[in-house]
């Protein structure tokens, strides 16, 4: 997987992006969703901003980031939620390093001041690639969840809240 390039989503990506989707679900460390949804709703719950794929020389999706404005209200137009999913396969060869740098790029040429994301503790891949792209854990919410499928179904999930704030922004 030495040669991957990173470039914008497309409808036509959706089926390779969906599958990944649902193996990130399967694990139970991915997300509290039960099924990816439609590509309509994924495609309007979006920001076109910084939703990338990575794929290998042979056109195979290996990755994909994306993400959602975390309100509707004015004063948060730079604070966005991103999700990072990388495909069984392509896990440990960097791919969601590269995704997630393209993507900061991505954000900060288009004036987000902050990016952030809910992890659950047991997915120490994610955490650790988020600390090393320069995130700053800044919660934990315990119990926040009651699972009611899957490896976990029947337990309460933790997460921990990560952000990214861009370095030109400063408080005054």
């Amino acid at each position: 997987m030495s040669s991957v390039l990173i470039r914008s989503m497309t409808a036509a990506d959706w089926a390779a992006v969906e599958s990944i989707y649902r193996e990130g679900i399967a694990t139970g460390n991915a997300t509290f969703e039960t099924d990816p949804p439609t590509w309509p709703a994924f495609d309007s719950g979006k920001l076109t901003l910084g939703r990338l794929v990575a794929e290998d020389t042979a056109g195979s999706v290996l990755g994909w980031v994306a993400a959602s404005p975390v309100s509707s209200r004015e004063v948060y137009r730079g604070v966005v939620e991103h999700s990072v999913y990388v495909a069984n396969r392509a896990r440990g060869h960097r791919i969601g390093s590269g995704l997630l740098a393209a993507f900061l790029n991505a954000a900060d040429a288009a004036g987000i001041w902050t990016i952030q994301s809910s992890i659950f503790p047991e997915n120490t891949a994610s955490l650790a690639l988020h600390d090393r792209a320069g995130f700053r854990r800044v919660g934990h919410r315990e119990r926040i969840a009651h699972m009611t499928y899957g490896p976990w179904s029947g337990q309460w999930r933790d997460t921990v809240i990560v952000e990214r704030r861009r370095r030109d922004v400063k408080n005054s």
